[in-house]
């Protein structure tokens, strides 16, 4: 090697050192040719031990044996740009790092080798452990304002002991609410007792919520509590109010105005002090207008009301959702899943959730099953959730919030700008896509 040609490697290699990112180069048979400063802090090894060796033997990465982002970069010669995946370092410790990859070619432009920069995301991942704590009450996570703004009051509805109920569509966590309120209430060492009222027939509404006798019939042998009486110093979750009938209404309007009731096959009244929280997917006031709920029963159970919006109206809500369900299966699998794709989560922002945070967490449950690797892509996910044209997946470089503009936008060019035919392709309500519209400030050109 002519002293020129030296001098050369040692510039590159001082403006390498200079880079905060970890730097190595391959050649075509996967052999470290350059290692940079950064990269040995990274991953602890020192460049002499690197230069030379193959490069999965160095950073035991998670997609070193399967699906390489080095080989998929030389071999396609398409470049990959911060692809989360885990190595382990030399302390054996397992960190998190973002990739990117592109072809080291000769003078002539043939391929050579490859370059790999990465970045070490331990503080990243850290803080967002962080933010997810500042993002929630309990088990409820979001950063949307309207949700924020619940959470600032949960605590003083928590230390009260007035009736509350819940709005919100199947699938918005009205049970995780009631939860948090009754953990966050000087009750948190009793019981919380859930009823469901929507799957109980009429028939057995009322023996299932105050008890009965034995003997009260034919079956009764021995008495039995009643929910109310489980929920004894503690709270009773009444979901789905709107569904029970006007029969069993008069009875818990009783136990709501006097704190009393009578078990089935009994003369003597029993006393409760449980904490009652109602929920609801229905409109209370319209079916008092229908005359299919008491008036009065709704003026008591209204103490405090508490909306939930839908997750069609909080999308900024989906990634830390996505984090939280990821971790959680990771715990219950013990698998190591990083998460999603850029492309798997551009689809996530771009559906409209009909199921909310439940079919949310069903999405990942469904990914889990079927994702192999460590991390969710497209073909992991079910197929309602994925575009039919997938054109609509934008490349990398982009906000979430801006994919979703960009989706819609182009979509409502194509069809002139017609909402009905617009929210008919994009698989959404006509209604949502015109919530979506005023939110993203998307303005038909003139």
């Amino acid at each position: 090697m002519n002293r020129s040609k030296r001098s050369l490697i040692r510039h590159h290699q001082i403006i390498l050192d200079s880079i905060g990112d970890g730097v190595f180069t391959v050649d075509l048979g996967w052999r470290i040719m350059s290692f940079n400063k950064a990269a040995e802090r990274i991953t602890g090894i020192p460049r002499e031990e690197a230069i030379g060796q193959l490069c999965y033997e160095v950073f035991r990465a998670n997609v070193c044996e399967a699906d390489c982002v080095l080989r998929h970069t030389i071999t396609t010669e398409e470049p990959i740009e911060s692809m989360p995946v885990y190595i382990v370092r030399a302390d054996k410790k397992r960190i998190p790092i973002s990739v990117s990859t592109a072809v080291l070619r000769s003078e002539a432009g043939e391929v050579i080798g490859g370059v790999e920069t990465f970045r070490d995301l331990t503080v990243v991942h850290e803080l967002r452990k962080e933010l997810q704590k500042q993002h929630s009450y309990g088990n409820i996570i979001s950063k949307s304002e309207e949700m924020r703004k619940l959470f600032s009051i949960l605590p003083q509805i928590a230390e009260s002991d007035s009736t509350v109920l819940i709005e919100g569509a199947s699938g918005t966590g009205k049970e995780l609410v009631a939860r948090a309120i009754h953990h966050n209430s000087p009750r948190k060492k009793g019981p919380f007792v859930a009823v469901n009222l929507g799957a109980l027939p009429e028939t057995l509404c009322g023996s299932e919520l105050f008890g009965y006798k034995a003997g009260a019939f034919t079956d009764a042998k021995k008495d039995k509590p009643g929910r109310f009486a489980l929920a004894q110093d503690g709270t009773i979750f009444l979901d789905e109010i709107g569904d029970v009938s006007l029969a069993v209404q008069v009875s818990l309007l009783r136990v709501l105005e006097g704190k009393v009731y009578e078990p089935l096959g009994s003369t003597n009244a029993v006393t409760t002090n449980a904490r009652v929280i109602t929920a609801t997917h229905r409109n209370l006031e319209k079916l008092v207008q229908e005359g299919r709920f008491r008036d009065d029963l709704y003026y008591r159970i209204d103490v405090i009301k508490i909306s939930l919006p839908p997750l069609s109206e909080r999308k900024e809500d989906i990634p830390l959702l996505v984090n939280h369900f990821v971790n959680r299966f990771n715990r219950l699998t013990g698998r190591q899943v990083i998460g999603l794709s850029q492309e798997a989560m551009a689809a996530f922002m771009l559906y409209d959730w009909p199921g909310n945070v439940r079919e949310l967490e069903n999405a990942i449950e469904h990914a889990f099953v079927l994702c192999q690797g460590e991390l969710i892509r497209l073909n992991h996910l079910s197929m309602q959730i994925v575009p039919k044209d997938q054109s609509m997946i934008m490349p990398t470089g982009l906000t979430l919030r801006e994919i979703e503009k960009s989706a819609i936008e182009e979509a409502l060019q194509r069809n002139h700008w017609k909402k009905v035919v617009t929210a008919r392709e994009l698989g959404i309500d006509k209604n949502s896509l015109r919530r979506k519209i005023k939110r993203l400030g998307i303005v038909q050109p003139d």
